[in-house]
């Protein structure tokens, strides 16, 4: 892993990579493995530094466990642990966001994307739309310049939408369809992030 870094400042492989494999852990349950996609993730994407990086990582994780059964999960613990996330990200680097209103627009990203996940009247756009709100709220960037960041990321979730469904197996190629899928989310979001830095 590299040195601390900005969180405008990312490598979009290594958090495609890392993300595709939380979210293969999320949906098996696999919490240790999770956990430890969740510190790659927060150190590649926050650059925290190692004590933070792990703190950040168990808050990731037990909102992640809060939210995951269905139907009777628990979206207040689930926004109170990443508000707690959030509050180390605003102290410790140089996003300026509210943690409350990230940790808020975190879970509805999640809410919105199991209805359109369970439900197929709830489209991809409104999926998008939230994870726009999100991005555009964390590193402070006008809407449009995340729209494409957010149509892959929604991209991403109907391939593992599909993964889920086919039943999990970790060599089912849908799996490098969604990694690929993310890495270009990433390289989008790095790519309006990076603009809005310079």
């Amino acid at each position: 892993m590299r040195a601390r870094h900005s969180p405008r400042d990312f490598d979009p492989v290594a958090l495609g990579r890392l993300e595709t494999d939380a979210w293969a852990r999320y949906y098996r349950h696999e919490w240790l493995r999770a956990l430890r996609a969740f510190v790659g993730l927060v150190g590649e994407g926050f650059g925290l530094g190692p004590r933070l990086t792990l703190v950040g990582a168990w808050h990731v994780l037990r909102a992640n466990q809060a939210w995951a059964p269905f139907p009777d999960n628990d979206p207040g613990a689930a926004r109170r642990s990443m508000r707690r996330f959030y509050e180390l990200v605003a102290a410790h680097s140089d996003l300026r966001l509210d943690p409350a209103r990230a940790a808020e627009l975190e879970v509805g990203w999640w809410r919105v994307h199991r209805a359109h996940q369970h439900d197929p009247s709830v489209g991809r756009d409104e999926l998008e739309q939230a994870l726009v709100d999100l991005y555009s709220h964390v590193y402070a960037a006008p809407p449009a310049t995340v729209v494409d960041a957010a149509r892959w990321r929604a991209e991403a979730m109907d391939l593992s939408d599909a993964w889920v469904a086919a039943g999990c197996q970790l060599d089912d190629p849908l799996m490098g369809a969604e990694r690929r899928a993310l890495v270009a989310a990433y390289a989008a979001l790095l790519d309006a992030v990076s603009r809005r830095q310079a």
